[in-house]
């Protein structure tokens, strides 16, 4: 366990601090003080890697949602809207790596990944929204789906136009999503 832990960690390190492409198992390795051939061992290739740093990092992005959804609860569309973006973006601005894996699109895992997180968001988020009154109870649950499909390919600009997020991207981000609910507020 301490030894892949200390791989997933230098992988982190190296994509935060020099991005996707010099995150090889052979960088990661030497920064993990691990020889290659014992990397192999514990993940049979990059992209498993990638996954399971992947994982890490959702599984911290929906507890920040949890938090964000709990305390206040969304009285608003734009308070639901803000309950997702706003812990999304802080987590990425803090975590480099996480923006390149979560962006990359460079193996089909990730991308499952990623859609799978979205997609049981966008349910989540569905439920909570109908439950409240916030749309309209027959709102079909595609509409959540597209928005967070929306929102995560404007967050690839923003975080593509700057590391930090451009803010600008990302408050369109906002009113575009929020816009969109709105059509089905009851």
């Amino acid at each position: 366990m301490e030894r892949r832990r200390a791989i997933l960690d230098a992988a982190e390190a190296l994509l935060g601090e020099q991005g996707y492409e010099a995150a090889t198992l052979k960088a990661i390795g030497e920064r993990a003080g691990i020889p290659i051939a014992s990397v192999y061992h514990y993940f049979s290739d990059r992209y498993e890697v990638d996954a399971e740093l992947l994982r890490r990092h959702a599984d911290e992005i929906e507890k920040l949602i949890d938090v964000a959804l709990e305390h206040p609860r969304p009285h608003t569309l734009r308070d639901a809207t803000d309950a997702v973006v706003d812990p999304v973006c802080t987590y990425f601005r803090a975590h480099r790596s996480c923006t390149e894996l979560w962006f990359s699109g460079r193996s089909s895992t990730v991308e499952d990944l990623v859609r799978a997180f979205d997609e049981a968001q966008a349910e989540r988020l569905w439920r909570l929204l109908v439950e409240r009154g916030l749309v309209a109870a027959e709102t079909p649950l595609l509409v959540l789906q597209l928005a967070f499909e929306a929102g995560n390919r404007l967050f690839d600009i923003a975080f593509r136009r700057s590391p930090a997020g451009d803010d600008a991207t990302i408050d369109e981000a906002r009113r575009l999503v929020t816009a969109y609910l709105e059509t089905y507020a009851p």
